[in-house]
């Protein structure tokens, strides 16, 4: 069985603009390497494809053992100007609970 992100870790997400930042948070420590491990920009990218036009940047934060994702260029255009159904933070971040678990 394939785990997913989604059962090693809950997630935060937000919108601001055409920026979607997301925060995938360990359920335990001993998840968190695995987390590391399995949220790449290179897999993010993978994950939304054209979806996402900017930079990917996926920053570690060992004190509480998450991982903050940000997307630029990921809301086709801003979450008031996009003609994508429910494209908003929140969905967005929620999709990345799909990735597979590496390690």
């Amino acid at each position: 069985m394939t785990l997913q992100i989604k059962d090693i870790a809950y997630v935060r997400s937000g919108d601001k603009g055409d920026v979607c930042t997301a925060g995938l948070i360990a359920k335990t420590p001993e998840n968190y390497p695995r987390l590391l491990a399995s949220v790449t920009p290179e897999k993010v990218r993978a994950l939304y494809k054209e979806w996402v036009t900017g930079d990917i940047h996926c920053y570690p934060m060992d004190n509480i053992e998450a991982v903050v994702v940000v997307m630029r260029g990921a809301l086709g255009g801003g979450a008031t100007r996009t003609l994508r159904l429910d494209q908003t933070g929140k969905s967005l971040g929620h999709a990345l609970l799909r990735l597979p678990v590496e390690g």
